[in-house]
């Protein structure tokens, strides 16, 4: 009994963001005139799925990497972030931004799925190169914010939880079979980032 309770946790976990991310559009940055303000900073990254697989799978890859890349990864991502943003904010060229943010989903999947021990150096690059594209989506849309010091405070905080939610998502490898549904869970992130990716380059 206990062990079918284990090995249903992980399942119903991957059933929900398999479902999560059919259920929205692939962008949450598909235009300027946000609304300013703490709350809606805080709600934007949870608005897109594909900005919440990549800073869920940050923290997720972390965790299955182990010390330090758990604790450094999720420092890495909003600090490039910040960088990207203020890239966007005055007006810099950064190609392919849609094709970027798809890519890092698919990419940080497939990390997971194929339980990629990188060098601590390689999987700062991969998440610091990422992260400049996530941050550039936004940065492009901080001046149309009423309240950009709020907004951005919002989406920080928010964003560091979900690296946390991914980190607590790679706990899943201490129980009974939780290592295979890390790296499904893995797998059908990656499945999401080709989907957009796809719907990027139509």
């Amino acid at each position: 009994m206990e062990h079918a309770r284990s090995v249903r946790g992980p399942a119903t976990i991957v059933a929900a963001l398999a479902l999560l991310a059919g259920s929205f559009p692939a962008q949450a940055h598909t235009g300027t005139g946000l609304a300013g303000g703490f709350f809606a900073g805080f709600v934007h990254p949870l608005s897109g799925p594909d900005h919440l697989l990549a800073m869920v799978s940050v923290g997720l890859w972390g965790a299955f990497l182990g010390r330090p890349l758990v604790h450094v990864l999720p420092v890495v991502f909003p600090a490039m972030m910040v960088g990207g943003a203020m890239l966007g904010m005055y007006g810099a060229v950064l190609p392919s931004i849609e094709d970027g943010i798809a890519l890092s989903v698919l990419v940080l999947g497939l990390c997971i799925a194929f339980a990629w021990k990188a060098p601590v150096w390689m999987a700062i690059a991969v998440v610091a190169f990422f992260a400049l594209f996530h941050g550039y989506a936004h940065g492009r849309e901080l001046p149309a914010a009423a309240d950009p010091v709020g907004y951005s405070t919002g989406f920080v905080l928010a964003t560091g939880l979900l690296h946390v939610a991914g980190i607590a998502l790679g706990l899943l490898q201490t129980r009974p079979l939780g290592v295979l549904a890390t790296r499904c869970l893995g797998g059908l992130i990656g499945a999401a980032g080709l989907y957009f990716l796809v719907g990027a380059a139509a």
